[in-house]
């Protein structure tokens, strides 16, 4: 048990972090429930379509969340003036990776096409991940500056900012999907809509904290900036989103290649699944993240032997977290996804509860995962953690679940259990980095700011 001054810490720092990490995650989420009526390929169309934006995302998500290790360290090493320009870097970050989402769009339905999807859930997810890619720049802002925010210590600002986004996607796609208030019913294209202006409500609010310095933070002027110090930020930021990437990549590709293969019923079941997951998961997300801003800390102080007593504390919380997760789903499947049930859902609940109760299986190795995955990050040790999935994604994960379903017939349950085993491997992977000790050595501030 850790001590009860190391809990409280911990908890302080993690409870906003929970509300700020879940807004995306309860954005799709909010779309697949709020669509239920409309049948199981809304569902599909909505949550495939979703997690589909999210892959591209994620990429800049990984790499502005190097921003949070740079200016902790900063603030350990008691530099906090620096620590404003990083601001900046992620909001050049952001900007860059919208534009090019502005270019993904055209070709979105022609990449769709190359799938298995029918006609009623290819066109209406096409339509859906056009108008959501135009959410990219303020998703990616709100995490650019929320890690700033958290870097200095102040997690508030991003909770509030994930409260703002999450209560403005359930309202408008109350107001856009059936048409309340005199809006036009859009249905699936309304939750797209409400999603996107949903992430620029967010954003907004912590673009105007940062203006007005709310939340404590220091004057942000856009002096020092270089073009070495951004190329820094992209060193250690980009192996980190790579690494999210090409996890997500695998797991995308597996959904829309190889489940699209078994029919909308089963990919809108899975979709599902991963809904509730990607909701329950985001507490301990939140704790591993909190954690981490204590090891960056810790590391700016030069007190690296500081940083397994705030793991053990993190990894105490997120075991305990996840594993009443998996009790839970093992337990009360059927009630869990009965969310997601509707005259016009099929037999999605029945197909589903099996894959929630497989999925019990994970989640005791994704908190040690992502748990020690976060504390590596926080020491810069990026490169690392990248080049662990995509050996185990895509050479043993990918491959593997694609022989399993589609030469030995062994179908969602078979999909599942490969997804557990690579979770596990993942896990066992960053046990024997962090033992290692090799993040010890990496510097991740510039020398002239040590």
């Amino acid at each position: 048990m850790p001590t009860g001054s190391a809990l409280r810490t911990l908890l302080r720092l993690a409870v906003p972090m929970v509300l700020a990490r879940a807004s995306q995650s309860v954005i799709t989420f909010a779309d697949a429930i709020q669509v239920k009526h409309l049948g199981y390929q809304a569902i599909a169309a909505t949550a495939t379509g979703g997690l589909n934006v999210t892959l591209y995302i994620v990429l800049g998500w990984g790499t502005v969340f190097i921003i949070q290790s740079f200016v902790a360290q900063l603030v350990g090493k008691g530099a906090r003036d620096d620590a404003p320009r990083f601001a900046w870097y992620g909001l050049a970050i952001a900007a860059a990776a919208a534009l090019l989402g502005l270019a993904v769009i055209p070709w979105i339905d022609d990449a769709l096409a190359l799938t298995r999807y029918s006609e009623a859930v290819r066109r209406p997810m096409a339509s859906y991940m056009a108008i959501r890619m135009l959410s990219v720049f303020p998703a990616l802002g709100v995490e650019a500056l929320g890690n700033w925010y958290g870097g200095l210590g102040n997690t508030w600002m991003q909770m509030v900012a994930g409260v703002i986004t999450m209560v403005a996607a359930v309202v408008l796609n109350w107001i856009l999907i059936d048409g309340h208030l005199g809006a036009p019913a859009l249905g699936v294209d309304g939750a797209a809509v409400a999603s996107t202006l949903a992430s620029f409500a967010g954003f907004a609010f912590l673009a105007i904290g940062l203006w007005r310095r709310w939340g404590g933070a220091p004057r942000v002027r856009a002096r020092g900036l270089s073009w070495h110090e951004l190329g820094r930020v992209l060193r250690f930021g980009l192996p980190s989103g790579v690494n999210w990437f090409l996890e997500f990549a695998a797991f995308q590709l597996f959904v829309n290649v190889v489940l699209a293969s078994l029919g909308d019923e089963i990919v809108a079941a899975l979709n599902a699944v991963i809904a509730v997951n990607s909701i329950a998961f985001m507490p301990a997300f939140g704790l591993a993240s909190a954690g981490a801003i204590l090891a960056g800390q810790a590391i700016g102080r030069d007190d690296r032997d500081a940083v397994w007593p705030h793991v053990r504390t993190t990894l105490w919380c997120t075991m305990t977290w996840m594993g009443g997760i998996g009790l839970i789903y093992a337990v009360f499947p059927d009630r869990v996804l009965s969310m997601f049930a509707s005259e016009r859902s099929g037999h999605l609940v029945e197909i589903g509860g099996t894959m929630l109760v497989i999925s019990a299986g994970w989640q005791l190795t994704d908190a040690i995962g992502m748990t020690l995955s976060e504390t590596l990050r926080a020491a810069g040790d990026t490169a690392w953690s990248a080049g662990a999935r995509l050996i185990l994604a895509w050479l043993v994960f990918t491959p593997t679940a694609y022989v399993v379903v589609t030469r030995l017939d062994g179908g969602p349950v078979g999909a599942m259990l490969c997804l557990v085993g690579y979770l596990g491997l993942l896990a066992i992977a960053f046990i024997w980095r962090f033992r290692s000790g090799a993040w010890r050595r990496i510097q991740l501030l510039e020398p002239t700011l040590v």
